[in-house]
């Protein structure tokens, strides 16, 4: 009888001790609001590849002349946080990271290589080598008469990718009253560049041999990927932020709440003068040749002379001196996507903090409201469109030989330029 009182009073005595500690970790010993302590570190991140910008004042509007005389391009003030930016367009070896990895993936579910992690849930084992041998994978590849010249080609239409990205704009809206899963969207899209843009974009004109090996062949793995649509560079972004956070992980780096994305028109527009007040072009200006008289982008100089500023078609993607902020092509060589979407008068009706205008267009919506902004001109336009000032757009399902993108990131905290 006296053990079985004792056990109820350890038993009383072990319960007060467990409320005790979980009390204890959630204030100070001294009594004091110190706030929670054991939160997560937070190092700060220097990704590869990318260069900050700083926070700062833009004036945006027509740097040179609106020629159109359309007033898409009024004269107003606007403040842009900082943040990481590309220093380059996106390359076909970069990018090819990434349709390597949807290959991988597609080859490691045929061959049924999962394992189940701690939580349950049932993932790909990449450990596993790909034996690219196994009958298995053969429906990965052309079949039949859609082979060519006996060749063993893989079929680039399964290459399809799912990414996903969270509205904020409606969930703000919404105030709570509907469940979280209303506002994750998703969207699953073939991923392999359109190479056949090289033909279809010009008319009795012989390209064949880019088509063949513009994205295959080593001799433009570091140029600029094109064929990409907008929908094709979002879902490398949210696969680069996938690949970040887990390699963040195994390094016990902390959290990363923020994506690789594409960059807002006027974040682009504030990168592309790299710090220069009103300047025309991102090397400052007012003219497209240097002392010397060499062209200082790769676009189309004049009737018909593509290739008198070094490049027939794109050039490496670092070719040229970068802006003053390290940011290589900004004009020139591949427009550049943008998330933003094109309106005419968007000028007149933006917010001058952080200026975002986005639409989340559907298949089924109609043309024009598919409308994204493109930026800084390519190497097929005359020079223009390379002005950091200029505003243009493309349908965000399209694909062209003159249209890729760069990520940028935007910087958590206090801006590094503010002292």
């Amino acid at each position: 009888e006296n053990s079985g009182i004792n056990m109820k009073n350890l038993s009383k005595i072990a319960l007060a001790l467990l409320v005790l500690v979980l009390v204890s970790c959630g204030r100070s010993d001294s009594g004091e609001i110190t706030g929670v302590l054991d939160r997560p570190s937070w190092k700060g991140i220097n990704p590869f590849g990318m260069v900050y910008v700083p926070s700062g004042t833009l004036h945006i509007g027509p740097s040179d002349q609106d020629v159109a005389n359309t007033y898409v391009q009024r004269q107003r003030a606007i403040s842009i946080s900082g943040f990481y930016m590309d220093e380059t367009e996106i390359t076909n070896n970069e990018y090819r990271q990434f349709i390597h990895w949807v290959r991988d993936s597609l080859a490691h579910a045929y061959l049924d290589h999962y394992i189940t992690n701690d939580d349950g849930d049932e993932r790909i084992d990449w450990e596993l080598d790909i034996d690219w041998e196994d009958d298995i994978l053969e429906d990965l590849y052309y079949q039949g008469d859609d082979r060519f010249a006996g060749r063993r080609e893989i079929d680039v239409s399964k290459f399809v990718y799912e990414y996903q990205w969270y509205d904020w704009q409606a969930a703000a809206k919404d105030r709570g009253q509907s469940p979280r899963n209303s506002f994750v969207k998703r969207k699953k899209v073939n991923v392999y560049p359109d190479t056949l843009v090289w033909v279809r974009d010009f008319a009795y004109s012989y390209n064949e041999p880019m088509a063949r090996n513009y994205f295959w062949h080593p001799a433009y793995d570091d140029y600029p990927v094109v064929g990409i649509d907008w929908h094709m560079a979002n879902a490398f972004s949210f696969y680069r932020t996938q690949l970040w956070n887990e390699y963040q992980q195994t390094r016990g780096d902390g959290i990363n709440t923020e994506d690789f994305r594409l960059p807002t028109e006027h974040e682009w527009e504030y990168a592309a003068r790299g710090g220069r007040e009103n300047a025309p072009y991102p090397w400052g200006g007012p003219y497209i040749r240097n002392a010397k008289g060499c062209l200082l982008a790769n676009f189309k100089p004049g009737r018909g002379n593509y290739p008198e500023d070094g490049g027939q078609y794109t050039v490496k993607a670092d070719a040229y001196y970068p802006n003053d902020y390290g940011l290589y092509n900004m004009s020139g060589n591949v427009s550049e996507w943008t998330s933003s979407a094109y309106y005419d008068n968007a000028y007149s009706f933006q917010h001058d903090l952080n200026p975002d205008i986005r639409y989340d267009a559907n298949d089924d919506d109609p043309e024009s409201w598919k409308r994204k902004v493109i930026r800084g001109g390519s190497w097929k336009d005359v020079s223009y469109f390379l002005q950091t000032g200029t505003r243009h757009w493309e349908y965000q399902d399209t694909t062209k030989s003159y249209i890729g993108f760069r990520n940028v990131l935007t910087f958590l905290g206090r801006s590094l330029n503010d002292f």
